[in-house]
Formats: C-alpha cells, sequence, structure tokens
C-alpha cells in the first residue's frame, strides 16, 4: 500500500522542523509515501515553516482547531487509500523506523503499529497501555501508576521492561506515534472527535481490536518523543482525567461509569495537596458534563461589536462581520449597524436618497438574529456629531436602545468592540469586560466627516480602550506613541473554503457572456479609494481585453458607457463573488494615493489570492509582504503594463501556492486571536 505520513500541528511552529527533517530521512527508501502536514488553525509561523522546510508537503489548513481527532480524520480523508503513519510534531523518527513499522504492519492480523518512543534524554517512554476499567483506575488511585502497572489486573500502564524489549501486542499505545493500515481504516473508521485532545487514539484502538485488529509494539522502530505539556497544565491534565471516565461509560455503559468515576475521583483527592492540576480535575469531575467543553466554548462573556457597516445592505466580507460570525461560534454577539459618521447631504454625499432610505428599512428590522447565537440591531441614531451638546443626546438614544436589547438577550458586562469612532460616546460609561478599539482605518480621513469631531473620537478611543487592534503596520507605528503595549497587530483573515475557484459551468451567466480575457474587480467601487480614471485608462489602452467592475458604485458609472470593454454588473451578492472572481483572468486593485488607503488592508488582497488570481495593484503599505505574488504599480502607466504583462505570462506564481499563501489566514483563527487578546 501507499503510504502517507500525517503530522497534526496546532502552534507547533518551534518543534515542526525537526519532525520534518527525521521524516525526511526516514522516507528516502520509501518511494511511493508523502507527507501530509494538517494545521488545526495555528497563528504562529507553523504552516510558514512547513512550506518551506518540506516543500513538497502537502498542507491541509483547517479553519479551526478542533482537537487532535479533526486534525487526523482531515489527514485520512486527504489520504484514503493509504496506510497512515500519524505523528505528533514533537517526535523525532529514527532513519529505519519507517521501514521497521511497515515490517511489523504485514504481520497477518496486525492493524496498528507502534514503535519504541524515548525522550529527549534518552529514557524509555512507557507507551504501552492496558484497556482502561474500573479496577484499575483504583489501583492507581491506591498504589500509584508505576506500583499499579505491575499487575495486569490493577493497573493500566505496563512497566515490565521485558514488554518494551521484544516485539508484541498491546490493547492500545499512546497517540505520539502509530501506523495504521489502510484495512484497518475502512473497517474501523474515523477517529471520534468529541473526545477532544485525549483519549481519541485509546478508543480508537480499542475499536479496532473489538474488530479483530491487532496493536502490535516494534521495539526495532525508534523514535523521540519531546512530550507536551499534560503534566503540568491543569487545563489538559483534567480533560484527560475527565476523558478517562467517558470512554468507560460509552464502552462499558452507566454502571461501569459511576464505578470509573468514583475511582478516579480518589485519585485526584488524594493527590489534591500537590498540585493545581488535581483540584482542576476534581472541579470538572464534580461538575460533569457529557462531553468535554472545549476551549473558548460557551461559559464566556457576550459580546458587542459597534459596526463602521450595516449588515443589511453592506458587503458582509467586511471584518468586523467575519469576526464576529467566528466569535458567535463560541460567545453570544450582538452586532451594532453602522450609526454614521455624518448625514448624508446633497453637495457632500452621493445618492443621498437612496442611503437615507436604505438607512430607514435598516432600522425597521430593528432586532433579528441572521444566524445561530448572531444578533443584529440597527438602533435609530440622530447623526448631529458636530455639536457636543447633541452628540450627547443621541448617545444616550443609542445606548439605551442598545442595553436594552442586551438586557433581553442576557448579555452582561461584554467585551465590547467598536469599530466606528462616533460609538465612543455610547459605550464610554457602559459597563464591559473590555473594550477593543477595531482601528480598521483610520476614519477621520473620509472625506464626508466631519474631520475635527472624528479626530476627537478616535482620540478618546486611542486613549481609553483596553486593546487596540490594527491592520495596517503603517497606521500601527504613526499611533504607537499613544497607544503603547495595547497596540496590536491583528491581520485580515479570509474564508478559504468560501473563495474557492469554480469550474466554469459554475460561472454566473452575465460574467460567461463577457469576452475574454477578463480584467476583473469586485468589491465597493467608492470615489474615495479607488481610481476611476485609472480604471478609464486600462480600458482604452487594452481595448481587447474586457473590464469586469462587480460591486455597488457611489460614483458616476455612466463615464463608462462609450467604452464597450467595460462592463459593470453592479452589485452581486456575497455567496456569488467567488464565482465571478473565478471568471477573472487578471484581479486588479486600483486604488488611489491618499492617506485612507496608505492606512489600509483590503480584504480583498486575499480573498483574490485564495481564488488563485493574479493580481495587479497600486502600492501600498501593507503590500510589502506580498511583493513575490503581486505585481504592484507606482503609477498609471506601470500599472497599465503589468497587467499587459500578466495577460501574457500569468501570474508570479501558480494558482495552487498563491493559495496554499493565504490558507493559514482563516476569520477563526483570527478570531481566536481576539478573542484570547480581549478575554485574557
Amino acid at each position: 500500500m501507499p503510504l502517507a505520513v500525517v503530522i497534526v500541528t496546532y502552534h507547533s511552529a518551534d518543534v515542526i522542523e525537526e519532525c520534518l527533517r527525521s521524516v525526511a530521512v526516514a522516507l528516502e527508501p520509501v518511494p511511493d509515501a508523502e507527507v501530509i502536514v494538517v494545521d488545526n488553525a495555528s497563528t504562529d509561523d507553523t504552516v510558514d515553516v512547513v512550506a518551506r522546510v518540506a516543500p513538497d508537503a502537502r498542507i491541509v489548513a483547517r479553519s479551526t482547531n478542533d482537537g487532535f481527532a479533526a486534525g487526523v480524520n482531515a489527514g485520512f480523508a486527504a489520504a484514503p487509500d493509504h496506510d497512515v503513519l500519524v505523528l505528533n510534531p514533537d517526535i523525532r523518527l529514527a532513519p529505519d523506523a519507517v521501514l521497521a513499522l511497515r515490517a511489523a504492519l504485514a504481520r497477518p492480523g496486525t492493524g496498528i503499529v507502534a514503535p519504541n518512543l524515548r525522550g529527549a534524554d534518552g529514557e524509555p517512554h512507557l507507551s504501552l497501555r492496558r484497556a482502561p476499567n474500573p479496577l484499575r483506575a483504583l489501583g492507581e488511585a491506591v498504589l500509584g501508576g508505576t506500583r499499579a502497572g505491575r499487575s495486569a489486573a490493577l493497573g493500566e500502564l505496563v512497566v515490565d521492561p521485558r514488554a518494551y524489549a521484544s516485539a508484541g501486542t498491546a490493547d492500545w499505545v499512546t497517540g505520539a506515534a502509530w501506523l495504521v493500515s489502510r484495512t484497518c481504516r475502512a473497517a474501523t473508521g474515523a477517529l471520534e472527535e468529541r473526545y477532544f485532545l485525549y483519549s481519541e487514539e485509546t478508543e480508537y484502538m480499542l475499536r479496532a481490536g473489538d474488530r479483530g485488529f491487532a496493536v502490535r509494539y516494534e521495539p526495532r522502530a525508534r523514535a523521540v518523543h519531546l512530550g507536551g505539556e499534560q503534566s503540568t497544565s491543569p487545563v489538559l491534565w483534567s480533560m484527560a482525567t475527565t476523558n478517562r471516565v467517558r470512554l468507560v461509560r460509552e464502552r462499558r455503559g452507566r454502571f461501569a461509569a459511576i464505578a470509573m468515576w468514583l475511582a478516579v475521583l480518589l485519585n485526584e483527592l488524594l493527590r489534591v495537596p500537590r498540585e493545581a492540576k488535581h483540584r482542576r480535575a476534581i472541579g470538572d469531575l464534580l461538575r460533569w458534563r457529557r462531553w468535554p467543553a472545549r476551549p473558548g466554548a460557551g461559559g464566556g462573556p457576550g459580546w458587542i461589536c459597534f459596526s463602521a457597516q450595516d449588515w443589511w445592505y453592506h458587503n458582509r466580507a467586511h471584518s468586523d462581520f467575519q469576526l464576529m460570525r467566528s466569535v458567535a461560534e463560541r460567545r453570544k454577539v450582538l452586532v451594532v449597524n453602522s450609526i454614521g459618521m455624518r448625514m448624508p447631504t446633497p453637495g457632500n454625499s452621493t445618492h443621498v436618497a437612496r442611503r437615507v432610505l436604505r438607512k430607514l428599512r435598516s432600522v425597521a428590522k430593528f432586532v433579528r438574529r441572521p444566524l445561530p447565537n448572531f444578533y443584529v440591531m440597527s438602533p435609530l441614531p440622530l447623526p448631529f456629531y458636530g455639536s457636543p451638546l447633541l452628540r450627547k443626546v443621541n448617545a444616550v438614544l443609542v445606548r439605551t436602545q442598545v442595553r436594552l436589547v442586551a438586557r433581553a438577550l442576557r448579555i452582561k458586562a461584554p467585551v465590547i468592540m467598536v469599530t466606528i469612532p462616533t460609538a465612543w460616546d455610547v459605550v464610554a460609561p457602559m459597563r464591559k469586560r473590555s473594550l477593543v478599539f477595531n482601528r480598521s482605518d483610520r476614519h477621520s480621513d473620509f472625506p464626508e466627516a466631519d474631520r475635527t469631531a472624528i479626530e476627537a473620537l478616535e482620540h478618546e478611543l486611542l486613549t481609553h480602550a483596553d486593546h487596540v487592534v490594527y491592520v495596517s503596520h503603517a497606521l500601527m507605528d504613526e499611533e504607537r506613541h499613544r497607544t503603547g503595549d495595547r497596540a496590536h497587530f491583528l491581520d485580515h483573515g479570509v474564508d478559504v473554503d468560501h473563495f474557492t475557484a469554480r469550474a466554469e459551468d459554475q460561472w454566473p451567466d452575465d460574467i460567461r457572456a463577457v469576452d475574454g480575457p477578463r480584467i476583473g474587480f469586485f468589491g465597493a467601487l467608492d470615489d474615495f479609494v479607488v481610481d476611476f480614471d485609472l480604471l478609464e485608462r486600462l480600458a482604452v489602452e487594452l481595448p481587447a481585453a474586457s473590464l469586469v467592475l462587480i460591486g455597488d458604485a457611489t460614483h458616476p458609472m455612466g463615464r463608462f458607457d462609450r467604452l464597450p470593454n467595460v462592463h459593470w454588473l453592479g452589485f452581486r451578492p456575497y455567496d456569488a463573488i467567488p464565482a465571478y472572481g473565478s471568471a477573472f483572468d487578471v484581479a486588479i486593485m486600483p486604488w488611489q494615493d491618499n492617506n485612507w488607503i496608505k492606512h489600509s488592508n483590503p480584504i480583498k488582497l486575499k480573498e483574490y489570492l485564495a481564488l488563485g488570481l493574479p493580481v495587479v495593484s497600486t502600492d501600498f503599505a501593507e503590500l510589502a509582504a506580498y511583493r513575490d505574488r503581486v505585481r504592484a504599480a507606482s503609477g498609471a502607466a506601470e500599472f497599465v503594463e503589468a497587467v499587459r504583462v500578466t495577460l501574457a505570462e500569468g501570474g508570479l506564481r501558480p494558482a495552487s501556492a498563491l493559495r496554499a499563501s493565504v490558507a493559514r489566514y482563516s476569520w477563526r483563527s483570527r478570531a481566536a486571536e481576539l478573542v484570547a487578546l480581549a478575554e485574557g
């Protein structure tokens, strides 16, 4: 059978390099092998290290950390017809380990093989286990794990040195390294993900044994296991302890589980004076849950987000919406639609009547729940931001509405995240767990804003927020003297699963009707950020290409009526955008050169790359990290030439490499980082 090595990672940047190098050596005599790294939404440099050290490895970047079992199952799915060697990232294989493991797997009746594990100090790891039961748990409670392990009846841990000196079988083995056959996988199925972090391999190997597959130990296959933090972390120790009871309940029923619970509780009680981990385990055993609560799941504070957009009519790809949707998977979230920065007025604003009408329609919805645990409200604001008195009146009005809704939703002392500066007067006196200023843009640079008033509000937020999160290094550096160590860079995410290239037969009819090659843009066509003169020049100088513009516009689009190769398709829903983008031959970001753009970090860039599209952009600060993937232009002539070259030669990297470069930037990982910051 072909062999796949599946390594499950989570924040493994410090250990994965040596693991991969040892695997590469061990696989040299195995020509049909491949390496699959399943990353559970790491927010460190794990994926970058893998790409650098093992460029041929297949990376499965998951959007959330659902535990070891979920990672292994993702690896199984990526290699359906393979024998699979499952490794922790802190494993270092001996050069001949894989050959020895495969030889042992070939023995009749064998389904799983485990190596001889030693620590970094060379000491042997006691990795062989007997099936857990109440009597063995009682023996370990009274005698201790090592003493009880001398008796097969009284201990789960196999301690006899002779068992580790020669090949043999065990009920199960610790899951740091184990090779499972394709046949065994087909009969046993997937790992049970509900245990989360501990007991998944125990249950799986016992289930394999139920189906007639032996779990074999091969001492000639050697590996070093650095070891994790289970023995020191109260949370992980408690999770492993309570999962032992859950495992017995699932396999042997309620009465056996009660006996197991009593024995495990006795073990922790006898050792409670020693360490905090035993006190944590006792608490979790007494507050029994059918399945373990995952870190960050439930029980945390509610969140209130004062958004800079309106959920009902703006693009839902905006960062505050994306972050809150992910936070809502584990917290109750109330999103307050934009309360604006000024009243649209003729001469200063475009499409005044339409904008006022759509806001009134939004206010009429008041409170809705478009997603589980995710509530959206549209308060009725009075848009008077220049007058300090009227601003205070408006703040009281909006705050009263928000407090009433929060009380109805049972959100008390929430984390409050503010994206729009005009929310400062509203949130300042509110009871809160912490205040996060989502500094996604410098709103005082917005052309329609009352600059003096908005700058004052920004100053208050920068001064009083517990945390200020930035998507622009340039803006963060400029304001560091005001924020100090409260400033944090939180890069944008991207919905990689959503922004997946679609086949041509899935493209919408209106874009299929446009002749190629297609130069495309999707997003808001706002006249204070998009360079419409540049778009017109692009269409004029490349008449053989079609310029496709998708999005609502605040600029008069009639200027393009004379150009037959310009196709403005108007607004399209978020769900349809990937299908439209898949039809682009070149994706463009034609920004103006102004302060707004200098301090921006468009989400669109990652969305284009996730689709595997070649990208041409005008230059801006945050583009510096993408120069190896994106053609940047500093002027109109250079921009047109870059588009011409891209049409002729393609992108700087293959589509698959472009997509892989942003695979780890899931919104769930960004939200997890935000929650840890705001609630920590």
